[in-house]
């Protein structure tokens, strides 16, 4: 289940994700276009937390990734 949700403009915000959305980059497919910067891969599964350095949206984990998940 995606637990993205829209965004809109301005940034910073919060954004809980669920491992189903892994691996987590930002900007999200969810995000105004508008806001648009450089994809970056985020490490949210030691932390739980993650902060994207571009935009500041903090994107929160819900749940445990599961253990056989790979990253491409």
């Amino acid at each position: 289940m995606n637990t993205l949700s829209t965004c809109t403009y301005p940034y910073p915000q919060e954004i809980e994700i669920s491992p189903d959305d892994l691996p987590l980059y930002c900007p999200n497919p969810a995000m105004d276009t508008r806001s648009w910067h450089p994809r970056v891969f985020l490490e949210i599964e030691a932390t739980g937390k993650v902060i994207c350095p571009y935009c500041s949206t903090q994107y929160v984990l819900i749940g445990t990734p599961n253990p056989d998940h790979h990253h491409s």
